[in-house]
């Protein structure tokens, strides 16, 4: 698979479309199976609270993970993705109500480099909060 963005068809600034992903207390236990991060404190409130959080916190890997599926939705082509950071600022919190939490992701591109990549900058936003900063990726494009 290749990207289906086309390089020359993207100008910096070009928005990418946003996503908003739902977390419930239920996404957070098939995670900590599927990555064996079984930290209570991202799936027993009573121990989350002892440690001072709020409450249950999504994983932040999870949380990065949900991030970057706005860019490989867009490229076509999660290979695409040649490198990807983030720095965790705030973390989700995932409360026990039926609705839990959602990650709102926004994105652009923020330059064309050399060898048909460009580098998109992400917003990740839960609850009003930034939870990720510095959230960028570099993509290669068809």
């Amino acid at each position: 698979m290749t990207a289906t963005i086309s390089y020359d068809d993207v100008e910096v600034g070009t928005e990418l479309p946003a996503q908003t992903f739902p977390v419930t207390r239920d996404t957070l236990v098939r995670y900590a199976g599927a990555s064996g991060d079984f930290n209570p404190i991202h799936w027993n409130e009573t121990f989350a609270k002892e440690v001072g959080l709020p409450d249950v916190i999504a994983h932040g890997m999870f949380t990065m993970a949900e991030a970057i599926r706005v860019v490989t939705d867009w490229a076509g082509d999660p290979g695409a993705v040649v490198e990807y950071g983030v720095r965790f600022t705030k973390p989700v919190v995932v409360p026990n109500d039926g609705e839990g939490a959602s990650i709102e992701v926004s994105a652009k591109v923020a330059a064309k480099l050399d060898d048909r990549t460009v580098r998109v900058d992400l917003t990740a936003m839960s609850a009003g909060q930034k939870v990720l900063g510095m959230s960028r990726a570099l993509v290669r494009l068809a």
